[in-house]
């Protein structure tokens, strides 16, 4: 029977004249993919390890398995290439039997570099190198189960509901030969399969029938059967293998969303990066453990896995757990017409080792790949990968997450099964408020078709506080404001099959350099450390948990200069009784948020209390505000100070108070701002890409905006010298 053994420990790490010995999980970029652009180093390192060859009997076989190498590797034993690998999310394994010497070296050299054939090469993300998962030997008998096919486990299973009762259809692959395979579910059934041979690959195939099914029931009941295949030769069983596997049936309305089990079940989701501060991506289970306790203690009951691959055991988890998953591939951002195979391959692998999740309902074929347009070859590869996700599963979806300047009449929209569209109005681009009106507009145009909102968010570095909170400011308290907001529109469009808020943790982007915290893209509802959760986790908390809490808003924002001062809370009871000093202040009822303007003078304990619930803050009234609340010096002058130019401003004439339309019906404000607007779209797409092409639906939002509000979100400070130059500029030109 086969046996596993953990080889993750004594390995020898060398990084150009570096060496170091680690153990497995590792990655070379736990700092430098955290910090910045300047020190991010991709390239080659190796990873070396000796043993003794195990003990295998004459008719076994031996197997290494790396669970996670990014993002290409090449795998040596003694000095004969066994494997080579490109995808940094996946499983994938090697027969090494007839290599093994008494004594062995092992050596995989792993390349994180960039290049036109592996994916993801651009994204909003850093590409960790290493060894970043498990590595095992498992040795089975010379007749086993498969081993080969892109990483998989050489068993599928496929339910299906029939009234009480579910058909469980049964497939399984193996290498050798074997006289029959018994598959067993729980005590409820076992079966008897007799294979048939084709390229030297054994195949069975069946159905069980699971009278008075137990279905798999999302949060309140994730039930899970265990199987069991045995592989029996010469009536003795020579390899052994178990799954787990949930029954359930569910589709989308485009009026009503998400229905699991016949019944509406509206998708609360967030998005999920697999890495964390100090650690990068080499996370441990105790890592992921903590990651599914925080989401779901919030009360979400959806996870958007992006934007590869992840971790087998994250999806155990949500199976586990009742969490719906949304699972893709890293083909992000930029089509590559040299990286289509890698495409195919990495869409093979997460469908082939994940295929008994009932958590994942999609398979999703791309993120905003539209970033520099959209070709015929990029349409061609969509098509290619959409029709391998119906080939090899027939029972979900295919699905894509769209960029949000892409236009809905695009050919590549009505491609997959399921839609999804990025959208940050409110942060890069427009309004919050923008995001209710594309919405509303997409369903008048398109009723019969379901819509989901696959990412949305605001960036907050959480010691940045603002008595005025204001888009592009990366304040805890606009952050918070954003997702109140959105969650006001979801609650009144049950037409929306889902929501994922970008994102639930901090993560690192070694490209970014925002807010004096650079390396990090800071829209996490939580910090990247775990440690701290932001005000805007609790009003979805608010929302979306049944736990009973309450939670005073902005405690880090200490120091106020305003008399009169906001204390907001959320809770999702329905009253909330302020104490100030010790005294009784007021009485608020109603749902999720409950606001008291507050008269301050000194120092203040404040506690909010409600049915037995009780949290507390100190705030004290300053003369002066405190600079480390804001982002520059002149961001502290914006919000304190009125900017020169609006105060000289003749009305006649431009201003940045004007909008770009008002700028650009004249000849001289048109020509004024095209000298500038690439540099700022692309700003406002999240310094993603060159070659942004803004449809007439955005421009549309962007030209009402004032020009300083443009400003500001590109990173213009209103009182730099550049801001400065160009009020100067549009005061000498006359309204049209």
């Amino acid at each position: 029977m086969r046996k596993a053994i953990n080889f993750n420990e004594n390995w020898i790490f060398k990084k150009e004249e570096k060496t170091e010995k680690v153990n497995i999980p590792h990655t070379w970029n736990s700092v430098d993919g955290q910090t910045g652009p300047e020190e991010y180093y991709r390239g080659i390192c190796t990873y070396e390890k000796t043993f003794c060859k195990p003990l295998i009997e004459s008719n076994e076989r031996c197997y290494i398995e790396f669970n996670g190498v990014n993002s290409s590797c090449t795998v040596l034993l003694n000095d004969v290439k066994i494997a080579e690998h490109n995808g940094g999310y996946s499983t994938f394994r090697s027969d090494i039997t007839d290599y093994l010497k008494d004594e062995n070296s092992l050596k995989v050299f792993v390349d994180n570099s960039p290049n036109d054939k592996v994916y993801p090469q651009r994204a909003d993300f850093t590409f960790y190198g290493g060894i970043y998962r498990d590595v095992n030997l498992i040795i089975v008998n010379e007749n086993h189960f498969d081993l080969d096919y892109y990483g998989g486990k050489g068993l599928y299973v496929t339910p299906r509901i029939e009234g009480n009762n579910a058909i469980v259809e049964i497939e399984a692959y193996f290498a050798g030969n074997a006289d029959e395979v018994v598959v067993s579910i729980d005590s409820v059934s076992e079966t008897v399969l007799y294979p048939t041979y084709e390229n030297n690959k054994g195949k069975v195939k069946g159905s069980v029938e699971i009278k008075n099914v137990h279905l798999w029931n999302g949060l309140a009941d994730p039930y899970l059967y265990n199987i069991t295949a045995t592989l029996i030769k010469n009536k003795q069983p020579v390899d052994r293998i178990y799954d787990r596997f949930g029954v359930r049936e569910y589709y989308i309305d485009s009026e009503k969303g998400f229905f699991l089990n016949g019944k509406s079940y509206p998708l609360h989701g967030v998005s999920r990066h697999q890495d964390r501060a100090g650690v990068g991506n080499a996370l441990t289970k105790e890592m992921h453990e903590n990651d599914m306790d925080i989401i779901l203690s919030m009360g979400a009951n959806s996870i958007r896995l992006a934007h590869y691959q992840h971790d087998n055991y994250f999806y155990e988890l949500c199976d586990e757990k009742g969490v719906i998953v949304w699972a893709e591939i890293p083909y992000i951002t930029i089509h590559m017409p040299t990286a289509r195979e890698n495409t195919i391959s990495q869409m093979k692998e997460l469908i082939t080792q994940n295929y008994n999740h009932p958590s994942i309902i999609c398979w999703a074929l791309s993120n905003e790949i539209t970033l520099q347009g959209v070709t015929d070859d990029l349409i061609e590869n969509h098509k290619i990968l959409n029709d391998l996700v119906h080939e090899m599963d027939k029972s979900r979806l295919s699905a894509m997450a769209n960029l949000f300047m892409l236009e809905t009449d695009s050919p590549l929209i009505t491609l997959p099964d399921l839609r999804g569209y990025n959208l940050y109005y409110g942060w890069y681009v427009g309004d919050v408020e923008d995001n209710d009106k594309w919405f509303d507009d997409f369903h008048k145009e398109h009723p019969n078709v379901a819509i989901g909102l696959t990412e949305y968010g605001a960036d907050s570095v959480i010691n940045l506080q603002s008595p005025k909170p204001e888009k592009g400011d990366f304040t805890e308290s606009y952050q918070a404001i954003y997702h109140e907001h959105m969650l006001e529109m979801f609650s009144t469009r049950p037409y929306i099959w889902g929501t994922y808020c970008w994102n639930m943790f901090e993560f690192a982007a070694a490209g970014r350099n925002e807010a004096g915290d650079p390396g990090k893209n800071h829209k996490g509802l939580v910090t990247f450390d775990r440690k701290e959760k932001k005000d805007a986790f609790y009003i979805y908390k608010a929302w979306w948990s049944d736990e009973p809490f309450v939670h005073i808003c902005s405690k880090r924002y200490h120091d106020r200069i305003e008399p009169i001062t906001e204390v907001k809370v959320y809770s999702n009871q329905n009253d909330v009784t302020l104490f100030v000093d010790g005294e009784e202040f007021e009485t608020k009822h109603g749902k999720h948020i409950f606001k008291f303007n507050v008269p301050i003078n000194g120092i203040h304990k404040i506690i909010a209390k409600s049915n037995g619930l009780v949290d507390n803050a100190e705030i004290q009234k300053v003369t002066a505000p405190n600079p480390k609340y804001f982002a520059s010096p002149e961001k502290v002058k914006n919000w304190f100070d009125k900017p020169e130019e609006s105060e000289q401003a003749d009305s006649n004439y431009l201003s940045l108070s004007s909008t770009m339309a008002e700028i650009q019906s004249t000849d001289e404000g048109k020509a004024l701002l095209d000298a500038m607007m690439q540099n700022l779209g692309n700003k406002m797409a999240g310094g993603m890409g060159k070659g942004v092409k803004i449809p007439k639906s955005m421009m549309a939002v962007v030209a009402r905006q004032p020009i300083s509000k443009l400003l500001t979100q590109a990173g213009i400070e209103l009182n730099s010298n550049e801001a400065k130059q160009l009020a100067q500029a549009l005061s000498k030109i006359k309204k049209a």
